[in-house]
């Protein structure tokens, strides 16, 4: 009896030791001092607890009571005194559970070669403490970032641990129908396991496919974040060629007083509205001090007079703002290249509208862009959406660069106006 009592005790005393053990590191849980101390006392409560329901009700009623004086204290402890989630907290003590259960392989065999419930519980014991040091080197970091993800994250990962904890307790502890051979107890074990297998095989096709259309956008919007250098590099040259032009002044001025001197008057007129024909085709049109702005709104402005769609520009911004020059061109080239492509598909050409007006305050870059259109935008998630190939993308380059800045952005609807605001 002594023998078999202080067997069943350490047996408990290990499980208990790895259960809370493992529990605690899945969960989370910092090992503070307060923690610390805190979780023994809890600890030696629940040790105390097994061993007086031990003594006074026996093996198989401990067992049974196991669930209501370990599992879930423990899952209330971690939820009110460690303010951890109580999905998070469920989570890992059921999974601590199902981590118990390789031990007992090592038990079960060291039953079949000794009659011993002492040596048993020593195996079972070292096999905890390999199952810990092996969970924590390599389990516990995936484990927490998993359950950390999201709640439907946590959810899916306690299905197993969950539906073995049932199981366990249904066919094993309270009613012993698994050790009887009852068919519909294994039957259904394997059901369960092929009912989870196929539900995760559709919940993870679904996650892939998001991942992949994340990485789909995520190329796109990369995409035309290098178009959009590759644009401002090239206006960024015609702003070079229009500085070389101007330092080319002289020679015009010399070949024109030559042509004067000589009495060559037509020939100097033409002459004169050639050079300055190429002047205005390459002078980007000064519309602020931001020498990135004038050169993305002149490019624009050619584009939408081209298109004959009248736009209207007011433009106040200092040299410097806390944007790169990459990003307003990829901020500004987006949302005035959809409102031209809106305007190209009203018939009416006097109904073309597009206005811009740009401005700082606050040390804040302020945006207000609005175009008239033939076809009603569609939203989706406050977000206008495309049904056209390859759009659509522009508007998240938009976004992502408003909101890495801390900033808000709004697009609306108002009275044939689609409008576009932004602060940041």
């Amino acid at each position: 009896m002594t023998e078999t009592f202080i067997g069943h005790m350490l047996f408990f005393g290990f499980a208990l030791t790895l259960g809370t053990s493992v529990s605690i590191l899945f969960a989370g849980i910092e090992f503070t001092r307060k923690n610390k101390r805190a979780l023994g006392f809890f600890y030696v409560v629940f040790l105390i607890a097994q061993t007086v329901c031990l003594w006074f009700l026996g093996w198989d009623m401990l067992t049974k009571l196991y669930p209501l004086l370990v599992h879930l204290p423990l899952i209330c402890i971690f939820s009110l005194y460690n303010k951890r989630p109580w999905s998070i907290s469920a989570v890992s003590v059921f999974s601590a559970f199902l981590c118990c259960q390789p031990p007992l392989w090592a038990l079960t065999l060291c039953g079949v070669l000794f009659d011993n419930r002492i040596a048993e519980s020593v195996v079972y014991g070292a096999a905890a403490f390999l199952t810990y040091y092996v969970l924590k080197k390599n389990t516990v970091k995936p484990f927490r970032q998993l359950i950390q993800i999201s709640v439907k994250s946590c959810l899916i990962l306690s299905v197993i641990p969950f539906l073995y904890y049932l199981l366990d307790y249904g066919t094993t502890t309270y009613t012993g129908i698994l050790f009887r051979g009852a068919e519909w107890a294994v039957y259904m074990m394997f059901s369960a396991v092929c009912i989870f297998y196929f539900v995760f095989i559709v919940i993870y096709h679904t996650e892939t496919q998001k991942q992949a259309r994340m990485e789909r956008e995520r190329d796109m919007l990369d995409m035309q974040f290098r178009l959009a250098q590759t644009e401002f590099d090239s206006l960024r040259q015609v702003q070079q060629n229009a500085a070389v032009y101007r330092h080319d002044m002289r020679h015009h001025f010399a070949h024109l007083q030559g042509l004067v001197s000589r009495g060559r008057m037509e020939e100097a007129k033409e002459y004169l509205q050639t050079a300055q024909s190429d002047m205005d085709a390459i002078t980007p049109v000064r519309f602020c001090e931001n020498e990135t702005v004038n050169l993305i709104l002149s490019a624009f402005a050619a584009k939408a007079q081209q298109s004959g769609i009248q736009l209207e520009i007011d433009a106040k911004l200092p040299d410097s703002i806390s944007f790169s020059d990459t990003e307003l061109c990829s901020l500004l080239s987006n949302a005035l290249e959809n409102a031209i492509h809106a305007c190209e598909a009203i018939p009416d050409r006097n109904n073309r509208f597009v206005t811009l007006r740009v401005y700082s305050r606050d040390n804040k870059l302020c945006i207000d862009i609005r175009n008239r259109y033939q076809k009603e935008p569609v939203f989706d998630q406050s977000l206008p959406v495309s049904t056209e190939q390859g759009h659509g993308f522009g508007v998240k380059s938009m976004a992502r660069i408003v909101e890495k800045h801390g900033g808000v952005y709004q697009f609306s609807v108002e009275d044939g106006w689609f409008i576009f605001q932004a602060t940041a």
